[in-house]
Formats: C-alpha cells, structure tokens, sequence
C-alpha cells in the first residue's frame, strides 16, 4: 500500500503530509468515512470542535485495528472557547470527545483579531505541549503579524499554519514567512471547496497528459509538489481512494509552473485578518 511521504514539524515530530478532513462530515457519518479512509491508507485525520464530529472520529479510531502511534490526529480549539483557562477546559472537552489519551495536533482554529484572546489562547496550548497532553501545537488562518506576535510574545513558533491554498490562492507571500521560521503550510479547501476550480481548463489539460489522472489529483499533486500538507475531504469512497492515489502523481516542472500561474487571489472562505465570529 502506498504511505504518505512524512514532513518533519520544528518540533521534531513528524506528520503525514497527505491527511483526510472531516469539514461538513456529519457525526454520524463519521465513523464510517474515517473508516474508509484508514482503508485507503490515510493515517492524518483532520477534526474540530465547531464540526460537531469528533465523537464520531473516535468511535472511528476506537474500531481501528491501527496502532494509535500509527495515527495522527488533529483538532481545534474553537472561536468561543479562546482564552486560556476557557482553551485547557475546551481541550478536556475535545480530548473526551475523541476517546484520546493525547492528541498529535492543537490548533487555534481563527485569529479572531478583534476578539484579541489569541496570545493567551497560544499560551495555554504551549502549556498544554509541556504536559506532554499534546504532542505538536499550531494555528489556522493566522496572518504574518499575528504569526509574528505570539512568537515573539512566548518564543514558541507554530509548528504550522493551516490556512485555504489552492491554485487560485497560492499564500506565496504567507508561505515564504513561514518556510523563514520553519513553519509548515498546511491547505484546507485544497481542491477550491466545489467552487468551480476543478473545471478549470488548465488543470484539465494537465491531467489528460498523466494517464487517468483528474484534476483533483493533479491539485493535490501540486500541492505536495509544493511542500504544503494537504486534507481534501470526501464521504465518498472512490474519491477518497482517488485523493490517495494522488501521492502516485508526480508532475513535472512545466506543469506545476502553470498551475502556480493560476493564483489570482481568489478566496472562497473568510478572511482571517478581518473575520470575527462566534
């Protein structure tokens, strides 16, 4: 069975840089599509508090005849939950959710700039790895200044920064700071979260050059090409398996510059620099 290539965190742990994401995954629905994906050979599951699903991943990790120490598992503390005492009380909550002894990954789900709990939402996540509770903490949708600001206020860099990359929004100026501070990028909404981008005809020209590829794997390609950790999502079994074979595609040079060509700012999530919610 194909694995997925491992990236090295600033940590020193390790994480499969092909995950599956449970975003919009039903609870119920959890178990089964979790299933499914261990299956094909994903070890990297991707959760959160605000998905309403992380019961359902742990029944799905409980079922697993898998190692735990074979899985990775991630979630996040939510917008409401921001503070310090709030995030350790949060995380209990989570980590009861989850069936779990520790947790692989922590993320600060939104900056939530105007709310301004994030330096001390980061400070209980550093307390919460020293615990050894956690094994690696990080941040999603976290801007450089922001980035900058909880290093600078604890000394403790992210391990990575999940934020939305896909061709049409590359983050090549986010990327750059953090490949500085040797924090990983890792793309939610990879695939363009079912706004159109797959039909775009660059990408479809370059699959037809790779024998039975579909532009979903030719995105996912690209962003492994890149160096970014990647979760697209699906329940459906086929294309989960065909997210998979994705790590058997290997564009060339030319190809991945054009996807690259297509980034155009296009933004299909919120904006974390100015978004604010609850």
């Amino acid at each position: 069975m194909t694995t997925s290539p491992l990236v090295t965190f600033n940590d020193g742990n390790t994480i499969p840089q092909l995950g599956y994401g449970v975003w919009r995954v039903e609870d119920e629905l959890a178990e089964k599509t979790v299933g499914m994906a261990f299956e094909a050979g994903y070890r990297h599951i991707d959760t959160a508090k605000i998905y309403g699903n992380e019961a359902g991943v742990g029944r799905a990790i409980a079922a697993s005849s898998l190692p735990r120490e074979d899985m990775f598992i991630t979630t996040k503390v939510w917008n409401a939950d921001q503070g310090y005492e709030e995030t350790l009380a949060a995380f209990d909550a989570s980590m009861e959710r989850l069936g779990l002894e520790y947790l692989d990954l922590y993320l600060i789900h939104w900056l939530q700039p105007k709310q301004g709990k994030y330096v001390d939402t980061w400070k209980a996540l550093v307390e919460l790895q020293k615990s050894g509770r956690v094994k690696s903490i990080g941040v999603c949708n976290f801007t450089v200044e922001a980035l900058q600001e909880i290093i600078d206020a604890t000394g403790v860099v992210p391990v990575l920064n999940q934020v939305e990359t896909h061709p049409y929004l590359a983050q090549t100026e986010l990327r750059e700071f953090e490949a500085k501070h040797n924090i990983k990028h890792e793309s939610y909404s990879p695939l363009g979260s079912g706004q159109g981008l797959l039909d775009d005809a660059v990408l479809k020209d370059i699959a037809a050059k790779y024998d039975g590829a579909t532009p979903a794997q030719v995105v996912i390609a690209w962003h492994l090409a890149l160096g970014n950790i990647v979760i697209p999502k699906s329940v459906t079994e086929s294309r989960i398996r065909e997210n998979w074979a994705a790590l058997d595609l290997k564009l060339s040079d030319e190809d991945i510059q054009a996807i690259n060509a297509l980034d155009n700012g296009t933004r299909f999530g919120a904006d974390p620099a100015t978004s604010d919610f609850a």
